[in-house]
């Protein structure tokens, strides 16, 4: 059976959810996407037009990943602790830091790391994180927040620096790396997720059908080698783990941006 990848960009992942909502349940349509869509969206929108827990339905999952502080070539510092201290020198404690999209896990990330370190950081949202990268590589801004998988090869290029990651272990990928946990910065250690949503509604027997499938493409060898190399953490989730990963994940989400004072746009 063809298959046609519709990439609805926009909104973090917003247009695509509704476009799923509005999708009959037929199998034929389904949604790739990660935590922030599902997890923490419907709570920093007022009205996203979709309600996760009423209208979609777990299929399975494939992979995590972490979120990442990277600075750009025009900024000197190679470390989370270099950084700090070019913020304050150079800017007199203040700072601007990339993010991929506004009410994000990298824009709470950075409200945080201002707190940790006793800078004044202000989150810039871009409209994803292409158009982030393109600015860190023009210097245009001194650093960014953002998925592993969205610097790893400018990093190895050396064209930024990675200077720590998020979740409760070191990447295989950036094994020289720190995790903000051995810096001191706590709770973030819960690693985002990769899944496939469908319509609610959508026949059991065709979400085992899907979910089958990609067991068995997770499971080649180059499919993990592929996404291992782009900074995921490859592992199959069956559908109840997906929902169980997501629950916990928006359970965690939800006290982080309560505490935050984030009120609803």
């Amino acid at each position: 059976m063809p298959v046609v990848v519709e990439n609805k960009a926009g909104a973090g992942g917003q247009l695509a959810a509704q476009a799923l909502k509005a999708a009959a349940p037929d199998g034929m349509t389904l949604f790739l996407t990660h935590d922030h869509t599902i997890s923490i969206l419907p709570q920093v929108v007022k009205n996203p037009g979709f309600d996760p827990a009423k209208d979609f339905v777990p299929v399975a999952g494939f992979a995590s990943f972490v979120n990442a502080l990277a600075v750009s070539g025009g900024t000197p510092a190679k470390s989370v602790s270099e950084y700090v201290a070019w913020v304050k020198s150079n800017g007199q404690g203040k700072g601007t830091v990339g993010v991929p999209a506004p009410a994000s896990t990298p824009e709470f990330l950075v409200g945080v790391i201002g707190k940790k370190y006793g800078l004044d950081l202000q989150a810039v949202p871009y409209r994803g994180s292409a158009p982030m990268m393109a600015d860190m590589l023009g210097n245009q801004i001194a650093a960014g927040t953002g998925s592993v998988p969205d610097f790893i090869e400018n990093h190895k290029a050396g064209k930024i620096r990675v200077v720590a990651v998020l979740g409760g272990a070191r990447q295989a990928t950036l094994p020289d790396v720190p995790t903000f946990a051995e810096l001191g910065l706590k709770g973030f250690e819960d690693m985002p997720y990769y899944g496939i949503f469908a319509p609610v509604g959508t026949p059991k027997a065709t979400i085992d059908k899907f979910s089958d499938a990609l067991a068995k493409v997770v499971a080649m060898p180059e499919v993990k080698d592929r996404l291992t190399a782009m900074g995921l953490t490859v592992g199959f989730m069956t559908q109840q783990q997906l929902a169980t990963r997501e629950q916990a994940y928006t359970q965690v989400w939800t006290k982080l941006i309560k505490d935050s004072g984030f009120q609803a746009k």
